[in-house]
C-alpha cells in the first residue's frame, strides 16, 4: 500500500483528541505557517503541490486560492463544504468521525493564507454526530490556543464556527451552500459574479471541500514540491476513496493517485476483488454523477493501457469510453446487478433533490425517473431509450448548476455502454421483472478477471 498522509494515524488510539493528534505532530502546519510564512507564501505552496479540489471538479486548489479579491476593509471567508451527499460518498464522514482535528488544523492554515477572520465548516445536516465531534475538537483547539484571538502570539485573530446544512443535496453546490448558511433557501446562484468576488454575505469567499482542506497541512509540513513528487502527472498527492457496493472488502482507502483500478479492486492491499466469487460487471468510478463504466473499460482504456485512479485516466476516452474521478465514490457491480434498476434509482434520487429553479432540471429529471421506472418494471417501449437520450442532452448544460449536469450523465453512460440490457427489458418485460440480465447474454461477453499480483 502506498504512502499516507491523511490517515497515516487514523487508528491511533484517541487521535480524535487534541493531546493524542498533537503528540503525533498535530498543529505542527499552524505553528509554521503563522509563525515563518506569509500568507501568501501559504498559496505558494498548495500552487506548488499541484492540489486539486477534492470535492469533484478537480479545480487546482491554489488557483482557486489566487482569485479570491482582496479589497481593503472588505472581510474575506472560507467555508469548508461538508455536506457530504453524493451517493457512494462517505470519505468526509470518515475523516470527520476519526480525526477531525486535521480539518480544524487545515481549517486554520487556509484561512490564515486567505486572510479570513472567520471561517465555517458547513456540515450535512444529517450528520448530527460528526458536528458534535467538531465543536469538541474546535473548543479544545481554540483552549489550547490555536484558535480565538492572538494564535500563538502572531497576532492572527480566527473564529471558527460548524454550521448544521439545510438537508439538502443542492447544498454541496457551492453557492447553494453560500445561501444557506445566510440562512435563505438553498437556491444555486447565477454566475458571476463567483464566490471569490461575492460570496458569503457579498464579500470574497473560497469554498473547499473537507478532504482538499485537510490535505494543505501535509503540503505545509512537507512542502509543495514534496507532495507534488507523490501521484502521476497532474495528479498529484493522495485521494481518499469511498469503496463500496459487492466488494470483498469495502471502505475508505487513501490511495496515491496513478494506483492501477485492477490493483485497487482485486489487490490485498485493497478492495480484494468482487464478494462471493462473482465477477466484476461495472463500476462508477467517482459517485452518482460521473459516468458508469463496463468492467472492460474501467480496467483497461479503449487503447488497451491499464486505467489507473488519477484525473486523466479516468477521464481518457472522453464520455464515450471514460468517466470522472469525481468525488472518488467508487461503487463496484456484480453479475447480478441490474444496470436499468440502478440507474433508474440515482434518477429517483437528483429527481428528488431537484431544487426546481431551471425548468430542464426540473421537468427533465421526473421525466428521465418515470420513463426509466415503466423500463424497469416491464412497461417499456423500444424508443424508451432514444427518449431517454434526447432528455439527457436537453438537461445537461443548461441548468444554472451542476446539478442537471450530475443526472443526466449516469443515465446517458448506462444506455451508451448496456443498451442491449435496456432492450432486454423491453423484448423480455415479465422475465424482466423477476430476474436480472446478468452477463449470460452479453453480445461482448468480459473476459474471466485474474487476482493482481
Amino acid at each position: 500500500m502506498g504512502r499516507k498522509l491523511l490517515l497515516e494515524h487514523i487508528n491511533v488510539p484517541g487521535i480524535n483528541t487534541f493531546d493524542v493528534y498533537r503528540s503525533k505532530g498535530g498543529y505542527a502546519a499552524v505553528e509554521k505557517a503563522l509563525k515563518t510564512l506569509t500568507p501568501d507564501e501559504v498559496v505558494e505552496e498548495v500552487k506548488k503541490s499541484g492540489l486539486r479540489g477534492r470535492g469533484g471538479a478537480g479545480f487546482p486548489t491554489g488557483m482557486k486560492w489566487g482569485f479570491l479579491a482582496k479589497p481593503e476593509g472588505v472581510p474575506r471567508y472560507l467555508v469548508c463544504n461538508a455536506d457530504e451527499s453524493e451517493p457512494g460518498t462517505f470519505k468526509d464522514r470518515y475523516l470527520m468521525t476519526y480525526i477531525p482535528h486535521l480539518l480544524i488544523e487545515g481549517m486554520i492554515v487556509a484561512s490564515y493564507a486567505l486572510g479570513a477572520k472567520t471561517s465555517y465548516i458547513y456540515v450535512r445536516g444529517e450528520m448530527m454526530p460528526q458536528i458534535r465531534i467538531l465543536e469538541k475538537a474546535i473548543a479544545e483547539a481554540k483552549n489550547a490556543g490555536f484558535l480565538g484571538k492572538n494564535i500563538l502570539g502572531t497576532g492572527y485573530d480566527l473564529e471558527l464556527y460548524v454550521q448544521p446544512g439545510g438537508g439538502a443535496y443542492i447544498c454541496g453546490e457551492e453557492t447553494a451552500l453560500l445561501e444557506s448558511l445566510e440562512g435563505k433557501r438553498g437556491n444555486p446562484r447565477i454566475k458571476p459574479p463567483f464566490p471569490a468576488i461575492a460570496g458569503l454575505y457579498g464579500c470574497p469567499t473560497v469554498v473547499n471541500n473537507v478532504e482538499s482542506i485537510a490535505a494543505v497541512v501535509p503540503i505545509i509540513n512537507d512542502g509543495g514540491e514534496e507532495y507534488a513528487k507523490i501521484g502521476i502527472g497532474r495528479s498529484t498527492g493522495t485521494k481518499l476513496i469511498s469503496a463500496g457496493g459487492n466488494l470483498k472488502r469495502p471502505g475508505v482507502y487513501e490511495i496515491e493517485l496513478g494506483v492501477p483500478v485492477e490493483e485497487f479492486i482485486y489487490g490485498d492491499d485493497y478492495c480484494q476483488g468482487i464478494a462471493n466469487g462473482k465477477r466484476l460487471k461495472a463500476v462508477v468510478a467517482g459517485g452518482s454523477s460521473v459516468p458508469i463504466l463496463p468492467a472492460n473499460l474501467i480496467l483497461k482504456t479503449i487503447n488497451n493501457e491499464a486505467r489507473l485512479m488519477s484525473y486523466e485516466s479516468l477521464a481518457d476516452g472522453g464520455f464515450v469510453s471514460g468517466t470522472m474521478m469525481g468525488s472518488g465514490g467508487f461503487i463496484a457491480y456484480d453479475e447480478d446487478q441490474c444496470i436499468v434498476r440502478n440507474t433508474w434509482n440515482f434518477a429517483r434520487f437528483y429527481h428528488h433533490e431537484s431544487c426546481g429553479q431551471c425548468s430542464p432540471c426540473r421537468e427533465g429529471t421526473g421525466w428521465m425517473e418515470k420513463v426509466l421506472h415503466r423500463l424497469e418494471y416491464g412497461h417499456g417501449k423500444m424508443s424508451d431509450m432514444d427518449l431517454l437520450v434526447d432528455v439527457s442532452k436537453k438537461i445537461e448544460g443548461n441548468t444554472i448548476c451542476p446539478l442537471g449536469d450530475a443526472a443526466a450523465w449516469p443515465v446517458a453512460s448506462a444506455i451508451r455502454h448496456f443498451r442491449d440490457e435496456f432492450e432486454w427489458h423491453v423484448t423480455n418485460a415479465g422475465e424482466a421483472v423477476t430476474k436480472n440480465y446478468g452477463l449470460a447474454n452479453y453480445a461482448d461477453p468480459l473476459p474471466k478477471l485474474e487476482t493482481a499480483e
